[in-house]
């Protein structure tokens, strides 16, 4: 590939809405270019870089028997309303009507269509089990897309859909799935990535994994206990707590606390620890008039996912200013009286004692509070997010928070769409079943933008050999020197023909300029040709990474880099 000629610009300026350095970096780099809130073209180097990332995938999915597919963007309603999604995911989903007023779909997430093509088709266990997967475009309207490649509303996927007899062979399956996604990852050149328990979400199903990359730039947050192991997403990570209280438990009694209604206000009037204090979080449920009040310990947050994983609704922040029932501020599970509403308590409540709540009127809450003693509770619930240095639910070792960006997930989904969809197979002895499925996916263009995120300098990009848009930037220095020009024309030809992938800096530019842009597009080897190299038959080669420098001579050149390409 000659320079002169990519349809790409570098440029020194930052971009003005760069939140992470990926994002900067392949802006600046002419790799991608903004078309509108979310949605991005990619110039031909970050084309090459993905096809070498579907290539790596497809040799991974093929090696635990995958069959490649092509399902359809656009879907119709129906297919969405079989499985129960349609009306179940918002605004995220684009809906749209066809010329004929057919309502149709784009796909965010393939599940019905891969349950459509199989349906019917397969209705034997002894067809069992078996993986489908595609490399297709999807379509998500996010609300707020970030970090150029890492949250976009246009993005291609591998999503791939396993189909089984029982639950312990999609068990099975799913190891073989984690085991080849480390060794995509690790392909592809990223190098501080975990597997992390998470929440299934929209997907389904009871057991879920992310691929996360920790990194400070990630909107993810993992628990990671270094003793033992233990890692979990923060929507689901687990932590143990002990229970707040004194030896003795005191009487309740009514403490006035004027208008301090926030947990910091009202700790700081009364004297006390926000652990000390029974929160109350109210919700209502989407779509409805309910309300959902959560007690929490008052230094801790309450988990929305965990919440609507528990109560199996969504949610939105209630605002109380209008509540006829509820007093904002000053709400307490002691003489509550709620009508239509769920009531969840969190498992930091309790055996704790000597606690203050609200008093359920204005500028008063209650001491002396024992959870055991004064509130009739039959269930407890973990709906609060872990913190720094809380205690491992494994080991008992302090966790730590680690910031990560998620590059792949995998789930066991069960029979949630099979059976929906009505998908049946017939057994050994001819009786009918649904298979359980799994599913697992990989984003291409933020597998991409993570590990520029991970791999980079002051200077720019350092791509891995494995996805390198070319192993070798030619660059050679005073080209309108005919000497230099042949040579030049040389050591390409002769690349090219040994399959080194080679992209040729044919500008006549100063050698500055041509060493920021190299530097800038993070091409793994460069290779100066310079009068003083010819004059002593020599290259000059050069790693981006700085770990090599060599000066070959000139016929040594082609092999010295086939060396370095293959170490």
């Amino acid at each position: 590939m000659l320079l002169s000629k990519l349809v790409s610009e570098r440029t020194k300026e930052m971009p003005a809405d760069a939140q992470i350095r990926s994002h900067a970096l392949l802006v600046r780099a002419g790799y991608i270019k903004l078309v509108a809130n979310g949605i991005w073209t990619l110039s031909c180097p970050a084309k090459r870089i993905c096809s070498k990332i579907e290539k790596i995938i497809r040799e991974e999915m093929d090696a635990i028997g995958g069959q490649e597919v092509s399902f359809p963007v656009v879907m119709p309603k129906e297919l969405w309303e079989e499985s129960g999604r349609y009306a179940a995911i918002g605004e995220e989903m684009v809906r749209f009507e066809d010329r004929c007023g057919r309502p149709m779909v784009l796909g965010m997430t393939h599940e019905e269509a891969a349950v459509h093509l199989c349906k019917n088709w397969v209705s034997s266990y002894q067809q069992l089990p078996f993986m489908i997967y595609q490399i297709q475009t999807k379509f998500r309207d996010e609300a707020r897309s970030r970090g150029g490649l890492i949250r976009v509303r246009e993005f291609v996927m591998k999503d791939a859909y396993s189909f089984h007899a029982d639950k312990e062979d999609l068990e099975a399956y799913y190891d073989k799935v984690y085991e080849a996604y480390n060794r995509i990852f690790k392909r592809i050149g990223m190098k501080d990535f975990v597997a992390v328990k998470s929440d299934s979400g929209m997907m389904g199903g009871n057991v879920a994994h992310e691929y996360m990359l920790l990194t400070e730039a990630g909107e993810d947050t993992i628990a990671i206990c270094a003793d033992c192991g233990y890692k979990a997403n923060i929507e689901v990570a687990e932590s143990v707590r002990e229970p707040i209280g004194d030896e003795i438990s005191e009487d309740i009694a009514e403490v006035y606390t004027a208008d301090k209604t926030e947990i910091a206000e009202l700790c700081d009037y009364l004297k006390i620890r926000p652990l000390r204090v029974i929160k109350a979080v109210s919700y209502n449920i989407k779509g409805s008039d309910q309300t959902v009040l959560v007690f929490i310990r008052g230094d801790l947050e309450v988990n929305e996912a965990k919440l609507k994983k528990i109560i199996k609704k969504d949610i939105a922040p209630s605002n109380l200013q209008d509540s006829k029932e509820l007093v904002a501020g000053n709400i307490g599970p002691i003489g509550l009286r709620l009508n239509n509403a769920i009531i969840i308590y969190d498992k930091s409540l309790q055996n704790c004692n000597n606690m203050y709540c609200g008093a359920n009127k204005p500028e008063y809450h209650l001491k002396g509070v024992d959870v055991q003693r004064d509130m009739q509770i039959t269930a407890f619930y973990d709906v609060a997010k872990v913190k720094e240095g809380e205690s491992c639910p494994v080991c008992g070792k302090a966790l730590s928070l680690r910031n990560g960006i998620e590059v792949g997930n995998i789930f066991q989904l069960g029979d949630k769409y099979t059976k929906s969809m009505n998908m049946a197979v017939l057994d050994s002895e001819g009786k009918a079943f649904n298979p359980i499925m799994g599913c697992y996916g990989i984003g291409i263009g933020r597998a991409l933008a993570s590990v520029a995120e991970e791999s980079n300098d002051e200077y720019g990009l350092i791509w891995p050999m494995s996805i390198a848009p070319w192993h070798v930037y030619l660059c050679p220095l005073r080209i309108d020197n005919p000497e230099i020009k042949q040579k030049a024309d040389e050591l390409y030809n002769q690349m090219t023909k040994a399959g080194i992938e080679v992209l040729y800096d044919d500008r006549d530019i100063s050698p500055g300029v041509k060493f920021s842009d190299c530097d800038l597009m993070g091409i793994p080897l460069r290779l100066v040709i310079s009068p003083k190299t010819l004059a002593n038959n020599q290259t000059e080669i050069q790693s981006r990474d700085r770990r090599h420098k060599l000066n070959p001579n000139t016929e040594d050149t082609i092999r010295v880099i086939q060396e370095l390409i293959k170490e």
